[in-house]
């Protein structure tokens, strides 16, 4: 499988995001790409909430889920947008972070809300209530594609390994973390969590991710991973922005697994003994 990555600088104008993400989808697929994986908030990243309301509208309204649909089925690409904001139509006021898997026919084969919100106040001064504008979801998704089963997650996902042991319980080979990590957090925590998630599951980890100083004047890590199956990285994209391809040998997942069985050996944990 020829995965490619595309890591963002992404603003305030969905418009531009979504010529940014059209032309990452063209380039893709001009260099032979099977699938691309972006980032979270692929189209608009906007911690101004006021403002960042009027671009957030329905999936049927949304002129980056429109375009992406439309370049997949051009190019026969498949593509995981890593997650835009949408409104629901039936919601509590508050937004879904959502994921979305598109095939080579432009059709919607997966949708995936984060379930896990980042809430917390940070060492540089920051303090981020996703929940306040954001309402969780409540399902892990896997979806099937021509190249393995994939498994979805966004951004803060990544710390919670229940999430992922599921996923891969539910057969997934291959495991997408697109995120928008802080300089801070990703400076600390960033590939030791990915390595980790794709050796534990004995799966690809592919990790798309915002970079840079953007519009809104937040700063996020960059570095977008793909790890394979034994946690070596193949691609550390650094800090900069664009797109880059890497070719997943599958049958890497199958070697990884029978060198060490972990899934084999899972077993159910029930009440924990507090011993006195």
């Amino acid at each position: 499988m020829r995965a490619t990555v595309f890591q963002a600088n992404t603003g305030v104008d969905p418009l531009l995001g979504t010529r940014a993400l059209v032309e990452a989808a063209e380039r893709a697929a001009g260099e032979g790409a099977d699938m691309l994986f972006t980032p979270e908030m692929s189209a608009v990243l906007d911690r101004d909430r006021v403002r960042a309301a009027g671009s957030i509208v329905t999936e049927d309204e949304d002129v980056a889920l429109a375009a992406m649909r439309e370049t997949a089925a051009k190019h026969g690409l498949w593509i995981h947008l890593g997650s835009l904001a949408v409104r629901d139509a039936n919601d509590d006021g508050r937004y879904a972070n959502r994921g979305y898997v598109i095939d080579a026919s432009g059709a919607i084969r997966a949708r995936y809300d984060k379930i896990h919100l980042f809430d917390v106040d940070l060492p540089d001064g920051q303090s981020i209530r996703e929940s306040a504008a954001y309402k969780p979801g409540d399902q892990a998704v896997v979806v099937d594609t021509p190249w393995g089963r994939l498994g979805l997650s966004v951004c803060y996902d990544l710390r919670f390994p229940d999430l992922f042991r599921a996923l891969s319980d539910a057969g997934a080979t291959m495991l997408s973390v697109p995120a928008a990590f802080t300089v801070p957090t990703g400076k600390a925590h960033w590939h030791v969590l990915l390595r980790a998630r794709a050796i534990e599951a004995g799966a690809y980890v592919i990790a798309a991710a915002q970079s840079g100083r953007h519009a809104d004047g937040r700063q996020t890590f960059g570095h977008s991973l793909v790890v394979d199956p034994w946690g070596e990285v193949l691609l550390d994209m650094g800090d900069k922005q664009g797109v880059s391809m890497v070719e997943l040998d599958l049958a890497k997942v199958t070697d990884a697994r029978s060198r060490i069985p972990v899934l084999h050996h899972r077993r159910a944990i029930g009440s924990v003994e507090v011993a006195r």
